[in-house]
């Protein structure tokens, strides 16, 4: 049995890493591809008899690995220069605006169709308000530098700020009241806890030595990003803060009394260390989406109210998004219109939130069909022919 869970495994990366090339070479989003294969093997390995368990329990986990890796990966890719900081507060304070009139958006709907309490409906939406940094940051390499860091920005910031305000509205107690100290109270600690456990963390990693470093980092990490998430904080904030410092070293030794921990940080150790993150990476989140793929009914999709509900969603989702790009200018709106997928973290948030709300059962086909169609949008946006461009300055 050892032996053929290894095979198994051996030839899903493999599988994987064809369908990555795949999306380089013709523009379709590994997303579609990795949930399509999840969806056929289902009924092929119920046809052997081969029952896969503890799917519920595995999908999550993944998810919070995944979604911790991108946007790590996707921070070791910024870099923070003054010439940027418009470009950065722009993508910042549309990710804001974005969350606030999509979130009012979804939950006037679900409040009119499903007959949920403002609350419900408020907790419903966020995960559809939120851009899915796990196929965005990977979709905008093809995009020119600034229009990429637009995105790494953009969706990011998105995640981060749709997971702080679905747990305030989750831990609101059903009050503004609950919800405003929630938020306020979760964001100021998350930023200092951040600020505290970035400096430490960076300041570990340059004093490391032995011949593994790296590992335990990342063990670090996830479990400072677990208690994080237990307190009922933010701790993206500190993932996307210790990704900005390791790979802005000039900025760093701008700050009082961390000039040293700055001269530790080699080009070299910053290098290895995203090459590690891009293969975790990989493997993650195309481990994800075959489980979302696999635990998923083909029934699902035979639903018109999962259809009509899907439709709404994305119609409101590109709708909005052309008029609030529009002020941006249209070189910059024209690249990235399209950009604006949902995937691992609206699943994620998804699953939680149907952990606390009674759902209609519809919904788990819209959640994929959002997925799937907002995914395929962004593939057919950009065209199977457009060569790759180069990736942002910050690699190496």
């Amino acid at each position: 049995m050892s032996n053929v869970a290894i095979l198994v495994a051996s030839l899903f990366l493999l599988i994987a890493f064809a369908v990555e090339r795949l999306d380089r070479a013709s523009g379709l989003p590994s997303v579609i591809v990795m949930i399509a294969l999840g969806l056929l093997a289902r009924p092929v390995l119920d046809a052997l008899g081969i029952l896969v368990n503890g799917i519920s329990t595995l999908m999550p986990v993944a998810g919070v690995i995944a979604l911790v890796l991108i946007v790590l990966e996707g921070a070791l890719d910024i870099e923070l220069k003054r010439e940027r900081l418009r470009l950065a507060f722009t993508a910042f304070a549309l990710a804001a605006g974005a969350l606030l009139v999509y979130g009012a958006a979804f939950a006037a709907i679900a409040v009119r169709l499903l007959s949920l309490t403002y609350l419900q409906g408020a907790i419903l939406a966020t995960p559809f308000a939120l851009i899915s940094s796990s196929i965005a940051i990977p979709a905008s390499r093809r995009l020119a530098q600034q229009a990429r860091e637009f995105i790494v920005y953009e969706s990011s910031v998105s995640d981060i700020l749709g997971v702080l305000v679905f747990f305030a509205l989750v831990h609101s107690n059903a009050s503004v009241r609950g919800f405003l100290t929630a938020l306020a109270g979760g964001g100021v600690l998350s930023l200092l806890l951040a600020l505290v456990c970035s400096v430490a963390l960076v300041f570990i990693s340059t004093r490391a030595t032995a011949h593994v470093r790296y590992v335990p980092l990342l063990a670090g990490l996830f479990a400072l990003y677990a208690a994080g998430e237990l307190m009922h904080l933010s701790p993206l904030i500190m993932v996307l803060l210790f990704g900005l410092m390791l790979n802005n070293r000039e900025v760093l030794a701008r700050v009082p009394g961390l000039a040293g921990v700055a001269e530790r940080i080699a080009p070299q150790t910053i290098a290895e260390f995203k090459v590690l993150v891009q293969e975790l990476t990989f493997a993650v989140r195309g481990f994800f989406f075959f489980l979302l793929g696999y635990s998923t009914h083909l029934s699902d999709f035979g639903s018109v109210r999962a259809w009509a509900a899907a439709a709404l969603i994305l119609a409101v989702i590109y709708g909005g998004r052309f008029l609030m790009l529009r002020p941006l200018g249209r070189t910059l709106a024209t690249a990235i219109t399209w950009i604006a997928p949902r995937g691992l973290i609206t699943v994620v948030l998804y699953l939680d939130a149907r952990g606390v709300l009674a759902v209609p059962t519809y919904l788990d086909g819209t959640v994929l069909l959002v997925v799937f169609l907002s995914a395929a949008a962004l593939a057919l946006s950009r065209g199977p022919s457009e060569p790759p461009r180069p990736a942002a300055a910050a690699e190496p």
